[in-house]
């Protein structure tokens, strides 16, 4: 059985607090992780993988002989996997802003004994960067030899390259882009419009009573749509009905994908935080690597990073276009970039979901970094 091992790292207690994107101070900040594998004697096989936007440190493994959650990404993660824990020490953390165990709204404000909710900072994916880095520092990891993240993993993946190039040996970024486009920011404002049109948003200060329940649940079915396909939608649901034998002519849940949509809202609401949910989308609406600010993947430090872009045909989020810009930018600057599109009907979600050449892919990558590094 994989152990995975739990971990909290907290700095930026005040008076050093750390200072944001927008020049808000926040302190101290928690970072909840998780651990596989063993470091090496030279400190040199360390793997960062970074979840994409409700995920959590729990990557893969379990936590006892009695436990049966699996991680998020178990088909990528293990001995003998793409990402072999025999060989590599694995590191999942958290983010800034999240609710999984790191610093978030939900958190207690220190200044006030009570959860953070609207007064927490607007934070960025930069934010969240800085934070994981002091987190490595604090592992004793001068060099990763890879970062690898999906969706906005994959811009973490991204931000690491350009704020810490020395310290990555290897990239990853799957299913991502270098900034949204006004489709995907648009998907992400109705979805916080959800949340804050529900009554019981209250403004973000909702923690002393039942919370924007209806409005989070909405705003990930909204979500739930982004992520799949219109193949995998008629594949898996097709118009088939849920549980009945003619239509109702009612507003009852007569098709099964409006059962499933509903099924996917309520149990979201039991794992998460509405405020994060609002946070981390605006997060990834601000992200932006083409906007000037010195920070593009046009830059001579990058060269010494070997990358691996992967995209899937069938993901309209970050569609393969978006892919292809990283990929022409790494090469406009002399990186060492591999790129592949991999035909796959699950939509954006397709990087999560079991796939034997993107097992080969990442696999033979890892493998070749290791050898160099």
């Amino acid at each position: 059985m994989l152990l995975a091992r739990k971990g909290t790292f907290t700095f930026a207690r005040p008076p050093e607090e750390m200072v944001l994107d927008s020049g808000a101070r926040l302190g101290p900040v928690t970072l909840a992780y998780e651990t596989l594998g063993e470091l090496d004697c030279r400190r040199s096989n360390a793997v960062l993988i970074l979840h994409a936007c409700s995920g959590d440190a729990h990557v893969a493994g379990r936590y006892g002989p009695e436990d049966d959650t699996p991680g998020w990404w178990e088909t990528m993660v293990g001995p003998g996997k793409p990402v072999d824990t025999n060989r590599f020490y694995v590191i999942c953390s958290n983010i800034l802003g999240s609710c999984r165990g790191s610093t978030g709204p939900s958190s207690i404000n220190p200044a006030t004994g009570r959860p953070y909710g609207s007064d927490f900072p607007m934070v960025t994916i930069r934010d969240m960067v800085r934070a994981q880095k002091r987190l490595i520092d604090h592992l004793g990891i001068d060099r990763l030899m890879a970062v690898i993240g999906g969706s906005v993993g994959g811009m973490q993946v991204l931000r690491w390259c350009v704020e810490y190039p020395e310290r990555v040996a290897a990239a990853i970024p799957l299913a991502t882009t270098t900034r949204h486009s006004a489709q995907a920011i648009a998907f992400n404002e109705i979805a916080r419009q959800a949340i804050m049109a529900d009554p019981e948003w209250k403004n973000g200060d909702y923690y002393d009573g039942p919370g924007p329940k209806l409005g989070l649940a909405i705003a990930r079915m909204i979500g739930h749509v982004t992520y799949l396909s219109d193949e995998s939608m008629r594949e898996k649901f097709g118009r088939r009905l849920q549980n009945r034998k003619r239509l109702s002519y009612d507003f009852a849940c007569d098709f099964q994908v409006e059962s499933y949509l509903r099924h996917q809202g309520t149990k979201f609401v039991r794992r998460f935080d509405a405020n994060s949910l609002l946070y981390i989308t605006k997060a990834a609406d601000y992200f932006d690597l083409e906007a000037g600010d010195g920070s593009s993947l046009v830059q001579e430090r990058l060269r010494d990073i070997r990358f691996l872009v992967i995209s899937f045909t069938s993901d309209w989020l970050y569609p393969t276009y978006q892919s292809r810009a990283i990929v022409s930018m790494l090469k406009k600057n002399g990186c060492d970039v591999s790129f592949c599109e991999i035909d796959a009907q699950w939509g954006h979600d397709a990087f999560l979901m079991p796939n034997d050449r993107l097992n080969r892919l990442v696999g033979g990558f890892l493998d070749r970094i290791a050898h160099e590094v």
